[in-house]
């Protein structure tokens, strides 16, 4: 797997839960700031405005998409000068947003002019959360552009669909879709990042030899990495693999590799029977006692009691 697929692999747990909402002015709704998760807003017909009390308003448009990859909390109105008045929707609140919740209407029953949303959120892991998520801003707007962005339109339209007429079937379709459509929205947003950024995750997944000693890492966590080895497969001498590495990613390369050795191993502890033996063998580890205390370091419990506990 890539870096990128990882990334969505291992951040994500439970159900994600969206909604396609139709709204008729005026109207307002604010959305409650949930840490440890990650939203989006698209919006589908009409238009409406972005409300923040430390930014100007901004109004988005049919095709517009937002992601918010920390759950930051956020108001959408009809117009800057609405009061918003209706409860603060929560997506822990199933009465507010099921896990697949179809063309609800405001319960104001207006009958202005229209504004349809698909909205959702993922929760996430915070001890298997990846450092490129947190290092995303805390908003990405994606204005629509059918030209440049055509496979997002096209994932757009796909769960719009399913959510707004559930079929059989739209159980296991609407998460496959959801994180096409985080995939989708993390590769442009990374792509339009400028180059000169060295100190970032974009600059590290544009950069061929920083990208090669990742996927190197993330293809085979088991594999007796060395820094030397590392840069053989990124074709760099061991210390410049090392600065650049640590410079765009954050952390040297064997400490990264250690991250991401037991982050495979809790989502293996989390979603697997495996035995621990055969799981600390796969990230890397000869010995169970070493895994285990390695484990124990970094996510606070015991792998058997990790696995309990989830």
């Amino acid at each position: 797997m890539d870096v990128l697929s990882d990334v969505i692999t291992v951040a994500r747990t439970g159900r994600p839960r969206s909604a396609h909402v139709r709204w008729h002015a005026p109207w307002g709704q604010q959305f409650a700031s949930v840490p440890g998760s990650a939203g989006f807003q698209v919006i589908l017909e009409g238009h409406c405005w972005l409300l923040s009390p430390h930014a100007e308003p901004v109004q988005l448009n049919a095709g517009d998409v937002l992601f918010l990859p920390h759950g930051s909390g956020h108001t959408l109105a009809d117009s800057p000068a609405t009061a918003v008045t209706t409860p603060v929707c929560s997506p822990n609140d199933a009465g507010l947003l099921g896990p697949y919740t179809s063309d609800s209407v405001d319960r104001l029953g207006r009958g202005g002019p229209a504004t349809v949303v698909l909205c959702g959120s993922y929760s996430l892991d915070p001890s298997r959360t990846h450092p490129l998520l947190l290092t995303l801003p805390a908003l990405i707007h994606l204005p629509a552009d059918r030209v440049r962005h055509p496979e997002l339109h096209a994932a757009v339209r796909l769960l719009a669909t399913e959510v707004g007429t559930p079929r059989l079937g739209t159980g296991a379709t609407v998460p496959a879709l959801l994180d096409t459509l985080l995939m989708y929205i993390l590769r442009i947003w990374l792509a339009e990042q400028p180059a000169r950024d060295n100190g970032s995750w974009a600059a590290a997944l544009n950069d061929p030899a920083v990208t090669a000693a990742l996927h190197a890492i993330h293809q085979d966590p088991a594999r007796p990495w060395t820094v030397a080895k590392l840069a053989a497969e990124a074709g760099l001498s061991r210390a410049t693999l090392a600065r650049r590495f640590t410079a765009m990613v954050g952390q040297p390369p064997l400490s990264y590799l250690t991250w991401w050795r037991l982050t495979t191993a809790a989502r293996l502890l989390q979603t697997t029977e495996a035995p621990l033996r055969s799981i600390a063998v796969r990230v890397g580890y000869t010995s169970e006692f070493a895994f285990a205390n390695a484990f124990k370091r970094a996510h606070g419990l015991a792998p058997g009691a990790y696995r309990r506990r989830s």
